[in-house]
């Protein structure tokens, strides 16, 4: 059986912090060791900057996240109700030639276990992230 969490977020850089914070103490009461804390921590802050940077529309001032908890993983959904983008022209950063913004999403991938963006043009963006207990990725 999946347990689940979800809390809805202002979209400001300060409130940050509190997601960090949940994050960490649902997947340490999970089990998950210090280093793969900081993984998701980081991971976290970095969807949910990009929800804060690209998800903020004139009649929701909010962005939810959805914590999954399994026995063996922990999947977390960033929405945001933004203009949403077309994922496929989402590129790979240039890290031979780097630009302020942009690594985001190569940041999440690299820290966690699987990852899917989900957006429609339009109707937002979700960025699914899910870290397995005991995994070395």
């Amino acid at each position: 059986m999946t347990d689940s969490l979800s809390i809805s977020v202002p979209s400001k850089p300060e409130y940050v912090s509190v997601v960090r914070l949940t994050a960490s103490a649902v997947a340490s009461r999970m089990g998950f060791n210090v280093e793969e804390l900081e993984d998701i921590k980081v991971a976290v802050a970095e969807a949910c900057t990009n929800a804060i940077t690209h998800g903020v529309c004139e009649n929701k001032t909010n962005f939810d996240v959805k914590f999954f908890i399994d026995k063996d993983k922990i999947t977390i959904h960033v929405v945001d109700y933004g203009n949403g983008f077309r994922c496929n022209k989402l590129e790979e950063p240039d890290l031979s030639n780097p630009k302020e913004g942009g690594l985001g999403i190569f940041i999440i991938r690299s820290l966690m276990d699987e990852v899917e963006v989900i957006s429609n043009v339009g109707e937002g963006t979700t960025i699914q992230m899910t870290k397995y207990l005991g995994e070395d990725n």
